[in-house]
């Protein structure tokens, strides 16, 4: 090997260091220590099931059904004020 190719390798090597330095950030982010625990938690995430309750709307009208239930009547505000 003559010198030519001893310097297209050290060329090559300093554009891959240059390359790597450049997506450092984007490195990091894929092979990085957080990205291990963000994969850990998507995994732990994927195991678990989705448990449905009531809707919204069916716990406001359960809501509203047990104050008008709790309300007074008029008959019985009637029967306070007039005794028989």
């Amino acid at each position: 090997m003559g010198v030519v190719s001893w310097l297209m390798i050290v060329l090559l090597a300093c554009a891959v260091l240059v390359l790597a330095g450049a997506e450092w950030s984007r490195l990091s982010a894929l092979l990085g220590a957080d990205a291990r625990r963000g994969r850990d938690r998507a995994r732990r995430k994927s195991s678990l099931k989705l448990v449905r309750t009531e809707t919204e709307e069916e716990q406001f009208a359960a809501s509203v059904q047990r104050d008008l239930s709790r309300l007074p009547t008029i008959e019985e505000r009637d029967r306070r004020r007039n005794p028989s």
